[in-house]
């Protein structure tokens, strides 16, 4: 792989930012959305990130254990599109700014992918992704 530290990891950069950016937006949320919608976006943004670290901490010991966290990181990513479907739909986001998140965590996905299939990717459950096209799952 060659990465020293899950630090070095693309994926893991392009995650964190993404994560920080979406944490800013989902501040100014309004009512309960701040709490509800905010809140969960929040975490599960932060969980792709997250489980690259800890899994990528744990690959010493087992490659399998790496595996199962980046799972956990592509179902995240997988989420993450729910929720910015719903940011759209409710107003909290504009349609470019959900284009280009939801553009962000295809790329994301094709790369855990990519991280997974390097790593060990027997049994690791990876499937083709599809893009979201915005006219036809409306």
């Amino acid at each position: 792989m060659g990465a020293k530290s899950f630090e070095d990891l693309e994926v893991f950069q392009r995650a964190y930012r993404l994560s920080l950016e979406i944490h800013r937006v989902s501040l100014r949320l309004t009512g309960i959305e701040q709490w509800a919608l905010g809140d969960q976006v929040r975490r599960a943004s932060k969980s792709i990130p997250a489980n690259i670290a800890e899994g990528f901490g744990k690959q010493a010991n087992s490659k399998f254990e790496f595996g199962r966290f980046l799972r956990i990181a592509m179902g995240s990513a997988d989420e993450m599109r729910v929720w910015i479907r719903y940011c759209l739909d409710l107003g909290s986001i504009d349609a470019q700014t959900w284009q280009r998140w939801r553009d962000e965590y295809h790329a994301i996905a094709k790369m855990i992918q990519g991280l997974q299939g390097r790593v060990g990717g027997r049994g690791s459950g990876i499937r083709d992704r599809k893009t979201d096209d915005p006219v036809s799952d409306s």
